[in-house]
């Protein structure tokens, strides 16, 4: 400030005449209503008023402050976005060193961290609070009686540059301290002293949240700029961008860890407390009282980590007695009382031993890559789909190959690069085969199109009695979303094959106790079981029954939608026979008009229809007693009726199959990817490409909330 300013706002500060105190007095309540719902919404991600509201709260301000300009505090919020930008950044020294921490990737590894810390305080109890390891950058934040003074990021422990103009765009850092929840009387004493004449600083973690990455990105692409790596590093580069107003661009959040100003908290725990309490966000962290539980915490956040609207790469653990972690003090640049527990890697590299071709229950020809075992996300992974001859042209993939391979949950396995700079010139290119590898008959190419609208070359097997092509057809028969007969794996389909006892899908109700018996794997209980497992699936819901059939172009989700199709035309349907005329009333017209079918399913649907071979499958099945279960469907309060739903992103109030189902009570009709047909695009946390998608086309694209108030009517 300068000396003229200086001089000009003491006069000011004993000014009495009404219209300015009434500013002040204005002013001042203006910065505590609008730093209450930034508490609210940045803390306890809550909203009491809309945006429209606050953003008129701080127009208001803005003005005052304008025809005011004395009245200009540095903890106003109106300050968050700086002015001009910097030439360079000033170096800060830390007052404690910022550390970094060690890396567990195993239980065992974080056993062997405990035992080690337990032989240096021997006697102490050891307890743990869990939080988690978000993929941010690391940052000290200062304030002085109160006000926010100074940011600063790591550096190089000891010293790290001054960030503060930036670190004021954050709207989820306070630029003043005010302690908005209960804490013990002591440390609220300590902290209300501090807060009015001395020094505090926090430490926490600058993040950007996935939508806003994808939102930077989205605008990047429109300028024909590069597009950003992931949201870590973008956050590290709007910090440390030398014009704030970048960073104020950047959607940017903050999350606090620590509190290095002693204040009395005994615990790390406590510190979490006093943090949120100062208007920090914390968000959550859990007290551990041994390993075990921190471990049953690490893998149940293993799945909810895909729930967050942030990306972690693991969790902290840290010894939560404050005097025993400090009396473990420090080895090399890391804190002995704490380390990263990470989440098993979803990527790793191996080499491809090896290329076979394998032959689905449609026919289908799929390379698999043999590969040298590999631990990736907690499995040993030895196979990886290469999808079809394109794929393998496109990574140009060859035998003896380095590769990355990816896992990402429970989904196959998928190769997502060569590293091309680690052959040795005797890696060997792959063809694909003339002739099936099962029954030696000649293969045909076909080219389609997949769900993202790619097309590509498949080939087929020409023989549809081709001995891989009946046992996958079995196989997908008798899985979990087909019949779902419990002990009838793919081993024993292969043995029961093997022997002659089945050689279509309906021989399987024909199989008796006495078939069973005499076959290895089997004794008089095993028979016994299986028979009875086949006996109980031989009533079927209709759609599961459509799934199970092995109709090409025909999933889960579309079985759904021709149940539904069918029963809205015939109203019942018990037995395979009525099952079958109602099949045969839709021409290929009505099919291809259904939201979600099409003219290419219609056609697979018509030509399975057509074939003497899938007749005469089902009038067997009818034969053995298959019956028929449909829904009780009510067409009473149809306000969804025709419309079509696209689903992406995680929801918070039920799982997507919960909301496609509720769609489908209410006459809508879900689908598995945007096209001009689709009327809504319901988007929850991490959406994934098919948002994209629907951007470009122009759909109507609502949040959770949105889609909630739709379905109550």
């Amino acid at each position: 400030m300068s000396q003229e300013n200086k001089k000009k706002k003491e006069k000011n500060t004993e000014r009495k005449d009404p219209e300015f105190l009434k500013a002040k007095e204005r002013i001042e309540k203006l910065k505590k209503e609008i730093n209450y719902h930034r508490y609210l919404y940045h803390v306890l991600d809550k909203q009491e008023i809309s945006d429209a509201a606050l953003d008129s709260l701080k127009h208001e301000l803005y003005l005052l402050e304008q025809k005011y300009p004395e009245l200009i505090t540095p903890d106003s919020p109106t300050q968050r976005v700086g002015g001009k930008p910097l030439d360079k950044f000033e170096k800060v020294p830390h007052r404690v060193p910022m550390i970094s921490l060690e890396d567990a990737f195993s239980p065992e590894e974080l056993y062997q961290w405990a035992e080690r810390n337990q032989k240096l305080v021997p006697g102490e109890k050891l307890d743990y609070f869990v939080e988690p390891k978000v993929d941010g950058f690391a940052i000290s934040l200062e304030y002085e009686k109160g006000i926010f003074v100074r940011g600063s990021t790591r550096g190089d422990g000891k010293i790290g540059e001054d960030v503060t103009q930036n670190l004021k765009t954050i709207e989820s850092i306070p630029l003043k301290l005010e302690i908005h929840q209960d804490l013990p009387k002591k440390i609220k004493k300590r902290l209300e002293e501090v807060i009015e004449k001395g020094h505090l600083e926090v430490r926490g973690e600058v993040y950007m949240t996935i939508t806003a990455f994808e939102k930077v990105n989205e605008e990047r692409k429109k300028q024909g700029l590069p597009l950003y790596a992931n949201p870590r590093n973008t956050a590290a580069g709007s910090i440390r961008q030398l014009d704030p107003k970048v960073a104020a661009s950047r959607e940017l959040n903050f999350l606090a860890y620590d509190l290095v100003t002693d204040v009395g908290q005994e615990t790390h725990q406590m510190e979490h407390q006093i943090t949120q309490a100062l208007g920090f966000k914390t968000d959550w962290g859990k007290y551990c009282a041994n390993l075990e539980e921190v471990i049953d915490f690490w893998k149940e956040m293993q799945e909810k980590r895909k729930r967050l609207p942030y990306q972690i790469d693991g969790l902290v653990v840290t010894i939560n007695n404050n005097r025993v972690f400090e009396k473990l003090g420090v080895v090399g640049k890391a804190p002995r009382g704490a380390i990263a527990f990470k989440f098993p890697a979803q990527e790793a590299t191996t080499i491809v031993e090896d290329i076979v071709v394998q032959v689905g229950r449609t026919g289908a020809l799929t390379p698999v890559a043999i590969l040298k075992p590999v631990q990736i996300g907690g499995a040993t992974i030895s196979r990886a789909t290469l999808h079809n001859e394109d794929e393998i042209k496109r990574l140009d993939i060859r035998i003896g190959d380095t590769v990355i391979v990816q896992r990402a949950g429970d989904v196959i396995p998928d190769i997502v690069g060569v590293l091309k700079r680690m052959r040795t010139g005797r890696e060997k290119k792959f063809k694909m085969p003339k002739k099936c590898p099962v029954c030696g008959s000649p293969v045909k190419k076909e080219e389609i199109s997949d769900k993202k609208q790619r097309k590509s070359v498949v080939w087929y097997c020409t023989n549809p009695s081709c001995g891989a092509i009946q046992k996958r057809k079995i196989d997908h028969f008798v899985s979990k979303k087909g019949f779902d007969i419990v002990g009838l794996g793919p081993k024993i389909v292969a043995q029961l094959m093997d022997v002659g006892l089945i050689n279509d899908p309906a021989d399987i109700f024909f199989l008796k106790e006495g078939d069973l018996v005499p076959l290895e794997r089997f004794a008089e209980k095993s028979a016994h079981n299986l028979i009875e497992a086949i006996e109980k699936s031989k009533t079927i819901p209709l759609a599961k029954f459509i799934f199970a059939l092995g109709i090409r172009h025909i999933g889960e989700e579309t079985a759904l939608i021709l149940e539904k199709e069918l029963l809205k035309k015939v109203g019942r349907i018990r037995t395979i026979d009525d099952f079958l005329r109602a099949i045969k009333s839709f021409s290929f017209e009505e099919l291809s008009n259904i939201p979600e079918i099409g003219p290419v399913i219609a056609q697979s649907i018509i030509e399975w229809f057509n074939s003497k071979q899938n007749l005469a499958l089902l009038e067997k099945l009818s034969k053995a007693g298959i019956k028929l279960q449909t829904p009780q469907l009510s067409f009473k309060k149809q306000i969804l009726k025709d419309k079509t739903f696209l689903f992406t992103g995680e929801l918070s109030s039920m799982t997507r199959e919960e909301a496609k189902a509720k769609v489908r009570e209410l006459g809508g009709h879900p689908v598995s990817s945007p096209s001009k047909r689709t009327d809504f695009v319901v988007v929850g946390q991490n959406p994934g490409s098919k948002f994209e998608k629907a951007k470009k086309l122009g759909l109507k694209i609502i949040g959770e909330k949105e889609f909630l108030n739709l379905i109550k009517g």
